[in-house]
C-alpha cells in the first residue's frame, strides 16, 4: 500500500535559497523539455520523454551553466514524471495541450532518483546537494520510500513523502450505517445527528484580504515593498487554506471512524457555482474537496461509500414516509411532511435518507424506472442488526 504524508520543513536560509533554485531548474527542464516536444509535433516527429530528456542533457551545460551546482534529479523527474504525464492526459483527450510554466506559478520539484534513495532518520531528510534538513514532526508510517517531492505553500517548505507500507486495515463491521449531507450552513450532518460546522474561513478573513490587496494595488510592481505585501497576503491565504483544511480532517475522521457504510450524495459542484449567488459560498466550504477527502479515508479503512444519484431528491423526502416535497426551498430550514405531519431538521432529513440508500445498497430506482423510497423507516438511528432486514425489503419492493 502506498501512502503519502505531507510534512512541513525547517530549513535554515541557505537551504530554503537552495529549494528556489532546484524548483527553478525543474521549471527550466520542464519548459525547454516542452518546446522540444512542440516543435517535432510541428515537423510530425513525436519525441518520447526519454529523447527529450536525453537532448536536455546534451545542451544544458553549454546553456545553464549555473545547473552544475544542482541535483539532476530535479530535470531529469520534470521530464520524464511531469511533462510525460502532461503529454499522456493530452494524447487520450483528458486534458488539453500542456502550458509553460510561469514563475510566479506554485513552486515544487521531484527530489528522489528512485525507491529507497532519500532516507529520513527521525525528524530530519537527507536530501541531494542540500544536505540534512529538519521537518516538524516524524514519518507517520514505517516503510520504503518512494517518491519525495518538495513543495512551497505560502511561506512554508513541505516535503509530500510517499511510502510502501503494510498497514493492517481496520475492521468497520460492528459499526452503524451513516449518511451525511453536506451544505453551507453546516459542513456536514450525518444521520446520526452529528452537526459539524462549517468555519467560514475566507468569510471571516475577507476583509483583511481585501485591505492587503487594496495596499498591494498601490505599490510599484517589483520593489520590495509589493514583495514585502504579496508574502503576507500568501501568509494570509495559507491560514486560510489550513482552518478550512482542519476542519475538513476533524470531521471526516470522525465520521469514518463511526461508520461502517457511508451514504452521500453526488454533487455537481461546477453547476452550483454557477449560481452567483452561492458560489462565494460554495467555494469557502469547499464540499468537492471535502467529500473526496472522505472518499480515500473511507478506502484506507475498508468503509464502502455510496454514491445516491445526482438527482436523487434527498432533501424534499420524508424519511418517514416517502412522500417528496416538490415546494421545498432552500430557505426552508426545517422540513414538514404534509403526507404524515412529520417535522425534522432539513439537513438531518436529508442525512436520513442518503443512510437509507447506503443501506439499500445503492437502489435509488428500480429496474422500471421507478423511485425506490423505504416506507417507514423512521427517523431514529438504524441499528446494525437491521440492515439485513431493510435491504430485503427493499429488494422485494423493487422486484413487485
Amino acid at each position: 500500500m502506498l501512502k503519502t504524508h505531507k510534512i512541513a520543513l525547517d530549513p535554515n536560509n541557505k537551504q530554503a535559497t537552495q529549494f528556489a533554485q532546484h524548483c527553478g531548474y525543474a521549471r527550466v527542464a520542464y519548459n525547454h523539455a516542452l518546446a522540444d516536444f512542440k516543435t517535432g509535433v510541428d515537423e510530425n516527429v513525436w519525441r518520447s520523454h526519454i529523447e527529450l530528456c536525453r537532448r536536455f542533457n546534451a545542451i544544458k551545460y553549454d546553456t545553464y551553466d549555473w545547473c552544475q551546482a544542482m541535483s539532476q534529479n530535479a530535470s531529469k523527474n520534470a521530464i520524464y514524471t511531469n511533462l510525460n504525464d502532461a503529454v499522456s492526459r493530452w494524447k487520450s483527450g483528458q486534458n488539453r495541450f500542456p502550458k509553460f510554466k510561469k514563475r510566479s506559478h506554485r513552486k515544487s520539484y521531484q527530489a528522489d532518483s528512485g525507491r529507497g534513495s532519500i532516507k529520513v532518520v527521525g525528524k530530519r531528510i537527507q536530501l541531494p546537494k542540500i544536505g540534512e534538513v529538519r521537518m516538524f514532526e516524524t514519518l507517520r508510517y514505517p516503510g520504503i520510500i518512494c517518491k519525495v517531492v518538495i513543495s512551497k505553500q505560502g511561506h512554508r517548505w513541505f516535503a509530500s513523502v510517499t511510502v510502501e507500507t503494510s498497514v493492517d486495515e481496520p475492521d468497520p463491521r460492528g459499526k452503524p450505517v451513516v449518511g451525511v449531507d453536506v451544505g453551507i450552513k453546516h459542513l456536514a450532518v450525518t444521520s446520526e445527528g452529528q452537526y459539524f460546522e462549517n468555519p467560514k474561513a475566507l468569510r471571516r478573513y475577507e476583509r483583511k484580504l481585501k485591505r492587503l490587496q487594496r495596499q498591494l494595488s498601490r505599490k510599484v510592481k517589483g520593489s520590495r515593498n509589493w514583495y514585502k505585501l504579496k508574502n503576507k497576503i500568501s501568509k494570509l491565504h495559507y491560514r486560510i487554506v489550513c482552518i478550512r483544511n482542519e476542519a475538513h480532517h476533524k470531521a471526516t475522521t470522525a465520521i469514518v471512524k463511526g461508520a461502517s457504510r457511508i451514504g452521500i450524495e453526488s454533487l455537481n459542484v461546477a453547476g452550483m457555482l454557477k449560481n452567483h449567488k452561492l458560489a462565494k459560498a460554495l467555494s469557502d466550504a469547499s464540499l468537492s474537496g471535502f467529500l473526496e477527502m472522505l472518499r480515500y479515508k473511507a478506502e484506507a479503512a475498508a468503509v464502502k461509500v455510496v454514491e445516491a444519484d445526482r438527482f436523487y431528491p434527498s432533501s424534499k423526502t420524508c424519511s418517514a414516509c416517502g412522500v417528496v416535497d416538490s415546494d421545498l426551498s432552500l430557505s426552508d430550514r426545517t422540513y414538514n411532511c404534509s403526507a404524515c405531519g412529520h417535522t425534522q431538521d432539513r439537513d438531518l432529513n436529508a442525512a436520513i435518507n442518503l443512510r437509507n440508500v447506503a443501506v439499500g445498497h445503492t437502489e435509488t430506482q428500480n429496474a422500471c424506472g421507478d423511485s425506490v423510497r423505504p416506507q417507514q423507516l423512521g427517523h431514529e438511528s438504524l441499528r446494525q442488526e437491521d440492515s439485513i432486514a431493510i435491504s430485503d425489503q427493499l429488494l422485494l419492493f423493487s422486484l413487485s
